[in-house]
Parts: structure tokens; sequence; C-alpha cells
């Protein structure tokens, strides 16, 4: 995932090798989260289970196996399963870019990372808001 430019001075010269090095050599190439390999299609039902075709096995969201009879729909409808390229990115854990110590990169797919950030975008949602708010409160009275 490209680094916006304002933002690219957060992060070390080189950002891309430290980044490969997590992503391909501690990982191997999957997903630490969820193990779904990079740059493969993966088919998933869009809930976080998602089809392991070397083990020819379903897996749920954090990568164990799924009961076929327990979790699996019996008639798999046509529009049920969805294709999704699998592309990993480099995480922070604790979402500071100044951090680049082994234990805070981890490498993630999309959802994973999503799921990882969903907390700090809502905060930074929250804080966009209240900003939005307080200038209309300072500008937008009556006069």
């Amino acid at each position: 995932m490209p680094i916006r430019r304002e933002h690219r001075y957060f992060y070390p010269i080189d950002w891309k090798q430290l980044s490969a090095m997590i992503r391909f050599v501690r990982a191997e190439g999957r997903c630490e989260g969820c193990g779904r390999p990079h740059m493969e299609d993966v088919q998933h039902l869009g809930d976080g289970r998602w089809w392991d075709a070397e083990a020819e096995r379903w897996r749920d969201d954090r990568g164990r196996f799924v009961r076929r009879a327990l979790s699996l729909p019996e008639s798999m409808e046509p529009g049920l399963v969805k294709v999704t390229r699998v592309v990993l990115a480099t995480a922070h854990r604790n979402h500071d870019t100044a951090d680049n110590t082994d234990a805070n990169l981890v490498a993630f797919c999309q959802r994973c990372h999503m799921n990882h950030d969903r907390p700090e975008h809502q905060r930074c949602r929250r804080v966009t808001l209240r900003a939005r708010k307080a200038i209309g409160d300072l500008f937008g009275g009556t006069g």
C-alpha cells in the first residue's frame, strides 16, 4: 500500500526494504493475522471465512480450519462466494510510525489491516468531526 506524500517523512528511508523483510522473510508471504497468501486470488464468504487452496479447506478470520458441517451453508449460492486478490502490507501494532522495532511491525492482508486500524480510524473520525463542529460554532453563529 503506497504511503501518502504528506506522511512519507514519518517513515525511515529504508522503509521499503524493512517492509519487505517483515512481509516476505518473517511472515513468509502470508498474513500474520489470518494466513492468507500474498498476491493470490482467494475465495471468501465476506465474513472472514476463506478457502485455503493449498490445504483444500475453509479457514476462519484467524486462519484456523473451519468445520464444514458447523459453519458453512449446505447449498453455496453463486453470489455467496467472492474472490479477492490478497496484498500484504506492513502495519504498526501501536500505530506509531516512528516505532519500527521488529515486535511492533506485522504483515497484514487488507482485511486484517482494516480490522486492526478500525479503532484508530474511528478515533481520528471523532476528532475531525469535533473540529468541524467547533469551527462551525465559531464561524456559523447568527449575526
